[in-house]
């Protein structure tokens, strides 16, 4: 069965750095897309970042230029590289499972587990 699990989470100050990972299995991870979503306290989960088979990648206008998303099909991991974190990017971080159609990612229904992200200021 499809599953993903994402680590690397932890408490920053403002303006550090941290690299989160999301480990796949059990599928043909290369021939996917994944995303990182996140959701903070009260607000709806959002798309991040996505990487697709061919590595093409997509941000949020909030965190270009800060986040850089990555995947190693060898490891069939993909990682988010956020540095310059904000308090504004605390939040729950998931992955996703998903492709893209239309140049545009979408989400199919298998998800982590989560893992916290909190910028102190």
């Amino acid at each position: 069965q499809v599953q993903l699990v994402e680590s690397g989470g932890g408490l920053v100050q403002a303006g550090g750095s941290l690299r989160l990972s999301c480990a796949a299995s059990g599928y043909t991870f290369s021939i996917y897309a994944i995303g990182w979503y996140r959701q903070a306290p009260g607000k709806q989960r959002e798309l991040v970042a996505a990487v697709g088979s061919r590595g093409n990648t997509d941000y949020a206008d909030s965190v270009k230029g800060r986040f850089t998303i990555s995947r190693d099909n060898a490891k069939n991991t993909v990682y988010l590289q956020m540095s310059s974190l904000k308090p504004e990017d605390t939040a729950v971080y998931y992955c996703n499972q998903g492709g893209y159609y239309g140049g545009a990612y979408y989400s199919n229904d298998y998800w982590g587990q989560g893992t916290q992200v909190t910028v102190s200021s």
